[in-house]
Formats: structure tokens, sequence, C-alpha cells
């Protein structure tokens, strides 16, 4: 007896078109998720615009019972911030390479006596850098925005002393002596250091794109598409 492939039933074909369409349509519900991530975060940042700034103490200790701050507009008075030491961390703006500089903050917190403070960009076309006095200790109002620090990925390069890749509070606040920081950045909108020009306060990007949606179509599509082929090939074969 023999068996006609020509009219078989294409069982490798049907295990792999299913996989292929399993993972295409989990992409796209995937970029729905993000989707709807990004126009929350596009909210919050639309309404912060308007926010008035905070006081820095009580916002960090809602923080220390558990609350959520990320891209809360406070203000701070940071005593010798224009001269305090910094660290580098590496960064990019307006396609730019460049280093936002890193200093600690003392606050009037319950919970946290400091928080790291980034005071900017400079960019990598500028090699000065400003001044150091950790006796200076002038006051300096800061208002900002603050960020939960993004966690490195298998990609970034190891943190060196000249050149960090990567916002890590618990490194960054040893390396700068800054006792019991908090677990947030500020990300300084008013400059630090005014009589140092080439530090640009940089909080958050003027404009975010929000594609998940085309994203989500496209890989929508390729499903829709591989199913047409499918169907197709299975229609040939029951023709043969």
């Amino acid at each position: 007896m023999t068996t006609d492939r020509g009219r078989g039933f294409p069982v490798g074909l049907t295990v792999a078109t299913a996989i292929a369409l399993a993972i295409l349509l989990a992409l796209g519900t995937w970029q729905l998720q993000r989707l709807h991530w990004k126009r929350d975060l596009l909210a919050r940042i639309d309404a912060l615009q308007a926010a008035p700034a905070q006081p820095l103490g009580p916002v960090l200790d809602r923080v220390a019972q558990g609350g959520d701050a990320d891209f809360t507009r406070v203000r701070a008075i940071c005593p010798g911030i224009a001269t305090a030491p910094y660290l580098e961390l590496y960064g990019l703006r307006d396609g730019q390479p460049g280093v936002r500089l890193i200093s600690a903050c003392r606050t009037d917190s319950a919970r946290y006596r400091t928080i790291l403070v980034d005071r900017g960009f400079v960019a990598d076309t500028v090699s000065a850098r400003p001044p150091v006095d950790r006796a200076a200790a002038a006051p300096v109002e800061v208002t900002g925005v603050l960020r939960e620090p993004e966690p490195g990925n298998s990609f970034s390069p190891p943190n060196q002393p000249a050149r960090w890749y990567t916002r890590d509070v618990a490194a960054m606040a040893a390396a700068l002596g800054s006792p019991d920081p908090a677990p947030l950045f500020l990300m300084a909108e008013t400059a630090t250091n005014p009589a140092w020009s080439a530090l640009v306060p940089a909080p958050i990007p003027a404009v975010i794109s929000n594609r998940h949606l085309e994203y989500a179509l496209t890989w929508y599509g390729l499903a829709a598409a591989l199913l047409g082929v499918y169907a197709a090939m299975l229609f040939k074969r029951r023709k043969k």
C-alpha cells in the first residue's frame, strides 16, 4: 500500500507555522502593552510640566513609606553643590555623546540623609570641568524631577572610577562619600553652577517617541500574512 504524500496533512509545516504565529502574536501583544505603558508615561510627563515643585524632604519620607515619587517635581537646598565633587556618567543628548555630572546633596528627610543629583550634561567637545571645592558651602536651590534609576543590562560596560555607565545608587553614593542615599536621582532642571554654562541641565527628553501601535500592527500584519501563505499552501496541496 502506497501513501500519496502530496495529499497528506503537512504536520511539520503546521507545527512550524503555529510556532511562528505564536511568536508574532506575542510580539504584537507585547507592543500593545508597551503602548499603554508609554501613554501613561507621556501623560505623567505632560502633567509634570505644569506641576509646582514640592519640598524634597516630605516627598522622600513618603518614598520611605513605600510611596511612588518617580517623575515628581521637587525643590531642594543643596549646600556647596556648585563646587561639589562629582562622578561622570556616560550619556547622550540630541545624539551627541558626553557625560552627566553626578553629585550628592544633603536632605532634610527623616529617612534619607542625601540624594544623588544629576546636575546636567557636558558634551565630549568640552574638555574643561567645573571647579571642585569641598570646603565651599554656599547654598544653591535646585529644582528638578525625581527619577528611579534604570538598571543596566548585559551590554552595559562595567563602571569605572573615571567613567560610569549605569546609575548604581549605592556604588555612586559610596564613591562620593554620600551616607544613607535616597533610592532615586534628582534630575536638575535649574543650574547647579550658573557660572559654568557648559553644564546644561537636561532632566528628561523634550520629545519621547511613541511608535508602539505601529510596531504592533506590523507584527499582527506579519501574522496575518503567515496565515495567508499557510492557507494558500494547504489549498495548493489539496488541489494536487
